[in-house]
């Protein structure tokens, strides 16, 4: 009988998780592609938020006339909006810089249990804000009560604040597998 046979009741050792990754491997590429992906999701969200707010911030100086609202603050929907991606931009800074550490540094910043834990649910959340405010924003676009540069602005930031929102949900979904995969390892 060969040494390599396996006897009843033995079992071999269970296979390493697809998130783990070598310590003598320090490389990008050596990284499974969902980190990648999640990075340039990440980076897009930063984006596509910090746009979506300072394209609504930037019009705030402008004249109005026939006592439009012409400045984002005079309107609590585009305050909101404002807010919302302000809070999505700086979450997404956050996860992209703890994304790139934990390349850099093998996740010293944060483990990856407690990331995995933490990351869906806020996911989630900053999706949530995106997909609110944009719902919020278009209800103050259809009252006729802004500004020609500032209703320019508003619809453009719409547009930038569901793309963004796209985005952290496609964060979201990676986040929630990342998260099952714990959980059924």
């Amino acid at each position: 009988m060969s040494s390599l046979s396996a006897t009843p009741g033995s079992y071999s050792q269970p296979t390493p998780s697809p998130f783990s990754y070598s310590v003598a491997s320090t490389r990008l590429s050596s990284r499974p592609s969902i980190h990648l992906s999640n990075l340039f999701l990440r980076s897009l969200s930063l984006v596509l938020s910090s746009v979506s707010a300072f394209l609504v911030a930037g019009t705030s100086n402008t004249k109005s006339n026939n006592n439009q609202k012409s400045s984002f603050y005079e309107s609590p929907e585009l305050l909101y909006c404002f807010i919302a991606t302000m809070l999505v931009f700086v979450y997404s800074a956050y996860q992209l810089f703890k994304g790139v550490s934990d390349i850099t540094y093998r996740g010293v910043l944060i483990s990856d249990i407690v990331s995995d834990y933490s990351s869906f649910p806020l996911d989630q959340l900053a999706a949530y804000l995106l997909i609110s405010s944009s719902s919020v924003a278009v209800t103050a676009i259809q009252q006729n009560e802004l500004s020609t540069a500032l209703r320019r602005a508003t619809i453009v930031s719409v547009c930038m604040s569901f793309s963004a929102f796209v985005a952290t949900a496609a964060c979201a979904i990676l986040s929630g597998y990342k998260l099952c995969t714990r959980i059924i390892w």
